[in-house]
């Protein structure tokens, strides 16, 4: 591990100039700004692609995208389940600021409506993002950007003052509720199209599939796949974009996260020949995860087929003449999960980590990260910043040539608010000498009642209360709690949650006590 002099406080709501750093480079006034294009899929772990060591899933997209760019070996997600994790994406705040630092629902059994037979939510979404708090689309598109997002929302339910129509996205398609995309094949999604003249957020019925229930074998009938649907979207939108006006697209793919469901194709029967003894699951109606065989195919395959719309984005691109001026980027937004049937150990999935998603040990937290620039970022390189998703939002301003970002849109009427991130384009475009580092990187979940510190090698990890310590130089397991011999890194790591936990009544965690310091015996001599 490359442990650099730490530069600069994650906490830092403000960030202040960082001493004996040089600033990158900024862009000539003619030079031409970077398209964006930002993938993320759905819980899939450290371990799930080949160029991150998996051994049974083919993903040659995605690794070509890794040897003709970087891949980052310590990267992490905001939170270790979705909705908190995209929060610090969008808002450039880590889980201990943030507003949305859980899944918190928006739908109800007595506020129903009907699609053929089938009853479903009539207002559907999560948690809104704070409305007063600026987030990165909003900040991009003021300043000229065009704005796409397709896949999974989760920053606020339907009518509410956190929907993308409100919050800076011009074409959006997928599904506002998150709960909602546990179905492969919805009874519909969400759309908001300003070329199309919407207003607001509104549902797409799809006709097809509300002939057919929502679970049991009849299910399957349902032709109309999402995942397809709404890539379909994000190429269409890519199709209308032009080297003139600069781009930026947050493709939130919901594969592979559970519901096991797609289509009957040549990805998933070369699967089910190459899992030949495989399981089933029995599903879970309540969660909207159908019942399913041959698990382990339909996971493989889902992966696959990821990986085949990953190909079919950089072909577009290339086939627009926008690649040379389009940064991909490709991750996922928490560890791997074990609902719907899914098997994380079978896979190996963690890539040798402990934890899964919900947890703040690393395999529910570092995830796969690729960024792919041709021309800029180096072939075949690969780095091991340690950084977090709130790293994102100054890293595509920086990019985006938006200057001292934190101090245009730090709300000044809002106590407290600005943001946590450095920008890591020094380390995208190989001037490792310029980049800044964070001094500690922090998260907590309230579901698990868990919190985590990152400082260097040590790893502080809160379980109700209770602090457990791990160095990641020789233990990244996290199997040997050191918590007793070294109480002062305890203690220190303690003071940094202090600092850097604001207290959320709907998101409430446990806070640590401080571990004392046994002082030492006193030698007396044997008479």
């Amino acid at each position: 591990m490359n442990n650099k002099i730490l530069l600069a406080s994650a906490g830092m709501m403000c960030l202040p100039a960082v001493l004996a750093a040089k600033a990158p480079k900024k862009p000539k006034a003619n030079q031409q700004r970077p398209n964006i294009i930002f993938i993320m899929c759905d819980d899939m772990g450290y371990g799930d692609l080949a160029c991150y060591g998996q051994p049974f899933i083919s993903t040659p997209n995605i690794d070509r995208m890794a040897s003709e760019g970087m891949r980052f070996t310590q990267a992490y997600a905001g939170s270790p389940v979705s909705a908190p994790s995209r929060a610090t994406v969008m808002t450039g705040q880590h889980s201990g600021h943030t507003h949305v630092r859980g899944n918190k629902e928006y739908w109800s059994n007595s506020n129903t409506v009907k699609y053929g037979n089938n009853v479903d939510y009539a207002v559907v979404g999560q948690e809104p993002y704070a409305p007063a708090h600026k987030i990165l689309p909003e900040m991009l598109r003021d300043n000229g950007y065009r704005t796409g997002m397709f896949g999974k929302w989760a920053g606020g339910y339907e009518g509410s003052a956190s929907t993308p129509d409100k919050r800076g996205i011009d074409e959006f398609y997928g599904y506002i509720c998150q709960f909602q995309a546990h179905l492969y094949y919805p009874n519909f999604l969400n759309r908001y199209s300003r070329s199309m003249g919407d207003t607001a957020v509104v549902r797409e019925v799809l006709e097809d599939n509300i002939k057919y229930p929502m679970s049991g074998r009849d299910y399957y009938k349902r032709t109309q796949y999402s995942a397809r649907i709404i890539h379909d979207k994000a190429l269409e939108w890519i199709d209308r974009q032009d080297a003139k006006h600069p781009f930026v697209g947050f493709f939130t793919y919901t594969l592979p996260h559970a519901e096991l469901a797609q289509p009957d194709d040549d990805i998933l029967e070369g699967y089910k020949k190459k899992f030949f003894v495989d399981k089933t699951w029995g599903g879970q109606p309540t969660s909207r995860y159908n019942a399913v065989e041959h698990t382990h195919a339909h996971f493989a395959g889902m992966i696959t087929r990821l990986d085949s719309y990953v190909g079919e984005v950089m072909a577009k691109l290339k086939q627009k003449g926008l690649d040379k001026n389009t940064l991909v980027i490709f991750t996922s937004d928490n560890g791997p999960h074990e609902e719907g049937g899914a098997d994380p150990a079978y896979f190996g999935r963690d890539g040798k980590l402990r934890g899964l998603k919900r947890q703040c040990y690393e395999g529910g937290i570092r995830i796969p990260f690729i960024a792919w620039w041709p021309e800029h970022i180096k072939a075949g390189a690969v780095s091991d910043l340690p950084f977090a998703f709130y790293d994102i939002m100054p890293t595509f301003c920086d990019l985006a040539g938006i200057r001292n970002f934190s101090k245009r849109y730090t709300n000044r009427d809002v106590p407290g608010d600005g943001f946590d991130g450095l920008s890591i384009a020094p380390t995208l475009l190989g001037n490792d000498k310029a980049q800044m580092q964070h001094d500690y990187l922090y998260w907590e979940f309230h579901e698990t009642d868990q919190i985590a510190v990152r400082r260097g090698d040590w790893k502080l990890i809160v379980v109700k209360g209770k602090p457990k310590l791990y160095n990641l130089a020789n233990d990244i397991h996290e199997d040997n709690d050191v918590a007793e011999q070294h109480p002062d890194i305890v203690n220190e790591l303690i003071d940094v949650i202090k600092k850097e936990h604001t207290d959320n009544p709907m998101f409430r965690v446990s806070l640590p006590y401080m571990v004392c310091k046994l002082p030492k015996k006193s030698f007396v001599p044997t008479l």
